[in-house]
């Protein structure tokens, strides 16, 4: 590829769970003209059918190149996501749920801002959301820009003045604007698994915090919703 074509194509690294949010953050990057590069990590969840939902959105929205990175997540443990003796709540509970994975978004932005360098993209995508979330500190709007920061400190391209920007365009939209923007840039959200314990088929349990956010936004935006639950 020439210098020409490198500083003329507009790339971006985007975050890719397999889930909704993630799924509508790649559709619109698209219809942005960028040319997309997706990465998911199989860090140990249990939800691992998101992994193959994440591939099937890949395909189904024309990314350049979809990148799986493997971690050790479990290792470290303390979430309900990544420690099997720990369940996942069914009911809502107080302050930040079991659920929230120590340092996750810090890792896989990271991992991200390394793809991106060597990339020479200058844009990085994440599907975190501060309005119908459930209070996880690294979805917040102060991280996202703290991040961006730190980005443009730690690489050589940012300091060279080649810096990125961390987007997060569903920071400030419901569950249910969501739904429609996807909708009507068209996300087949079939393709999608959001559920903390989905079972190997990709199949909700209906009961999640993540699964009642999902349901709540497609009842929201009047839409049909193509979740498959067991």
């Amino acid at each position: 590829m020439t210098e020409q074509t490198l500083n003329t194509e507009k790339r971006a690294v985007i975050l890719l769970s397999g889930g909704l949010d993630s799924a509508t953050v790649v559709a619109m990057a698209r219809a942005e003209g960028y040319s997309c590069y997706t990465m998911s990590f199989d860090y140990g969840q249990r939800h691992r059918s998101e992994l193959e939902a994440a591939a099937r959105v890949a395909r189904d929205l024309g990314v350049i190149e979809h990148k799986v990175i493997g971690l050790n997540l479990d290792g470290i443990g303390g979430s309900a996501l990544t420690d099997s003796s720990i369940d996942v709540p069914e009911t809502l509970g107080e302050g930040i749920p079991v659920t929230y994975v120590p340092a996750r978004n810090t890792v896989f932005l990271s991992l991200a801002l390394g793809w991106a360098e060597v990339l020479q993209a200058r844009d990085i995508f994440i599907g975190v959301n501060a309005v119908d979330y459930s209070g996880y500190p690294d979805c917040r709007p102060e991280f996202v820009e703290a991040f961006e920061v730190m980005a443009n400190l730690a690489t050589k391209a940012g300091v060279e003045g080649n810096g990125f920007r961390i987007q997060a365009p569903l920071q400030n939209l419901s569950k249910g604007q969501i739904v429609e923007a996807g909708t009507k840039l068209g996300v087949d959200y079939s393709l999608t698994v959001s559920c903390y314990q989905a079972d190997a088929q990709g199949r909700a349990c209906g009961k999640c915090d993540s699964c009642r956010l999902r349901a709540q936004g497609f009842a929201e935006a009047g839409i049909a919703d193509p979740t498959r639950y067991f």
